[in-house]
């Protein structure tokens, strides 16, 4: 029987001394989320492909939180790229302890007129980057014998809409690569589970937070009434990634202001 005292209370919520890559993190929602993790006390690996835009994050970060943050340039659809850029991570603050699954892109486009190229671009940054990232830096988490992994879904993991079908497929893969994940990685001391965004505003959404009409259907589809705030996501990160969920293996936690549960 394991006689170890947990942590209570607040501190199961503590992230002092861990480190915590956020993939796609030098603007909307893994900038929320990179800022959170800090806030709750983790060091932040903010990750991109432009350096002035990651290393401008990383700088607003430890100025407003007092914390450390770092910055990873790599490309997530790469295998070696990716190789290359945790071992750079693993050589400077070791094996992360946290690893979000955050980049994504989205494609628009009926689906009898959805190019090969969107499609093959939405499975390899929605998909692919969660798999060769946590393929990668499971390696070091198995070795260490501990880890928190989550990658973040969408309402679009269990709906569907018009025009978005090659992205809802990627964002329902990513439901049961984490279930997959689990089976492989809980033995080894590993969580891995999902967050699941409704609709949030964030600048990439702009434009349809812009439109009235679709904010319009947005807050009637929505029982809370409105858009998603990024902030509104950091909680639940937070609690994906600290003591407070040491039992909570293979699930996706859907913050969508209840659309999911809704008809």
């Amino acid at each position: 029987m394991d006689t170890r005292s947990a942590p209570a209370g607040s501190a199961l919520f503590d992230l002092t001394g861990r480190t915590a890559l956020v993939t796609g993190s030098s603007q909307g929602i893994g900038r929320a989320l990179a800022q959170g993790l800090a806030e709750a006390g983790a060091t932040v690996v903010v990750h991109g492909r432009d350096r002035a835009k990651a290393e401008r994050a990383a700088a607003e970060i430890t100025e407003s939180t007092g914390g450390e943050a770092h910055v990873a340039l790599f490309d997530v659809t790469d295998a070696s790229a990716v190789d290359a850029g945790i071992a750079d991570v693993e050589a400077h603050l070791g094996t992360p302890d946290i690893l979000v699954n955050n980049a994504g892109i989205q494609r628009r486009a009926p689906i009898a007129e959805f190019s090969d190229e969107d499609w093959h671009d939405l499975v390899a940054t929605n998909l692919t980057s969660a798999f060769l990232l946590s393929r990668r830096v499971a390696r070091g988490m198995i070795a260490r014998g501990s880890g928190r992994i989550v990658s973040i879904g969408s309402v679009q993991s269990q709906l569907a809409r018009p025009s978005i079908a090659p992205y809802s497929a990627t964002k329902g893969a990513i439901v049961m690569l984490t279930k997959g994940l689990c089976a492989d990685l809980a033995p080894h001391g590993i969580s891995v589970n999902a967050l699941a965004p409704g609709y949030f505003a964030t600048e990439l959404t702009q434009p349809l937070v812009d439109d009235p009409d679709f904010s319009a259907w947005v807050a009637q589809r929505t029982p809370a009434g409105r858009w998603g705030r990024v902030e509104d996501l950091v909680g639940a990160l937070v609690f994906l990634s600290s003591d407070a969920s040491a039992f909570v293996n293979g699930q996706t936690v859907f913050v969508d202001g209840g659309m999911t549960a809704v008809v």
